[in-house]
């Protein structure tokens, strides 16, 4: 007998996205705005030492709102695998906000640990910003969860995950504090050769009405390639 495509735990965590992403849909459409966007991201992995790696990045974000590209980051990450499935990293990102984006150019410093649990992978990370507009200093913390569903063939994989972006402070150039923004993504990871993968799913963001100002939702086409050279895998988790 065939093994069920979509185990009972994922459909729970499937089920739960959707009816979160229907409520939200359900309110009044004064009470949000939405927009339709599409996401690339390509990350490169070279390894520099025994458990260790840096990983390049590059980042693109287009939207139908805003008619073209609204933000661009690239970024580098130097990370040591500590233990068996636990990884540190600290890195760098430049963010550039385009076409009349309300976001601002930002110079990002980040930390974080990312575990692998077996199906499970899950990441904690801090980044400090840093506006070229003014000055001070936003906090900002993410913590990450996905659920990694192997199919037969080797590195195919359905996959669900949930971040969540708190600020513990607010700032002159714009950022407010509490919780800012929830990520959630549903989509299948494809393997490219022996040392890639593409992950493709459906991203939905959800920023919550603040200051009188109505929420926000994004519906967005995600698309991920990870290159991992010389075999020095880990798991693969979206910005």
């Amino acid at each position: 007998m065939k093994a069920p495509l979509v185990t009972p735990f994922l459909s729970r965590i499937l089920s739960a996205a959707s009816i979160g992403v229907l409520a939200l849909l359900s309110q009044p459409a004064a009470a949000q705005t939405q927009d339709g966007q599409i996401w690339f991201q390509i990350n490169t992995a070279v390894p520099v030492a025994k458990r260790t790696r840096v990983t390049l990045e590059q980042i693109a974000r287009v939207s139908e709102r805003q008619d073209g590209l609204y933000q661009s980051e690239f970024g580098v990450l130097l990370s040591r695998k500590l233990v068996r499935g636990l990884e540190l990293g600290v890195g760098y990102r430049k963010v550039g906000a385009h076409n009349g984006s309300s976001g601002t150019n930002e110079d990002r410093l980040r930390q974080q640990l990312v575990g692998s649990f077996g199906p499970f992978a899950t990441r904690f990370r801090i980044d400090e910003r840093f506006s070229t507009e003014a000055g001070g200093v936003g906090i900002r913390i993410r913590p990450l969860i996905r659920y990694n569903y192997k199919l037969g063939s080797p590195g195919l994989a359905l996959f669900a995950s949930h971040e969540s972006f708190y600020l513990p402070n607010s700032t002159r150039w714009g950022q407010r504090s509490g919780y800012e923004r929830m990520r959630n993504i549903v989509g299948a990871t494809l393997p490219i050769g022996t040392e890639a993968s593409l992950d493709i799913g459906y991203l939905n963001q959800y920023r919550p009405g603040r200051g009188g100002r109505p929420g926000q939702m994004d519906h967005a086409l995600t698309t991920q390639l990870t290159i991992n050279l010389h075999d020095l895998s880990f798991p693969s988790l979206h910005d």
